[in-house]
């Protein structure tokens, strides 16, 4: 099976097509914003990379959550939930975990299927 590299950089790719199963890099956004703001950006970008794979968030198959403060987990849902596909919701954890940046509160890794 070919293996398709998406935006390659020095460290890493945006996301990795292999066959039909798309694997997307984590996705963050603003620093120190707040955790619903931060989640909206993750999600608007998971949109826009699976897009861009020829997929959408109907063919997540899995998501990893990271939460700086797993206090945050209410209002981290509260955007999830407006967002997912309810007729598809993919398999998902969510964990307590530093992150890369002190500024970040939320970081979401999914894998899912090309169309």
């Amino acid at each position: 099976m070919s293996i398709t590299r998406i935006d390659p950089g020095p460290r890493m790719s945006e996301a990795v097509i292999h066959g039909n199963t798309i694997y997307l890099a984590g996705q963050v956004g603003t620093p120190d914003a707040p955790v619903a703001q931060q989640t909206q950006e993750v999600l608007a970008a998971i949109d826009a990379v699976l897009a861009k794979c020829g997929s959408g968030k109907a063919k997540i198959l899995s998501a990893t959550v990271w939460l700086a403060d797993i206090a945050d987990f209410a209002e981290m849902n509260s955007v999830w939930d407006a967002w997912v596909d309810k007729a598809n919701p993919p398999a998902r954890a969510t964990s307590e975990g530093k992150l890369a940046a002190p500024g970040y509160k939320v970081e979401i890794i999914v894998i899912a299927a090309k169309d």
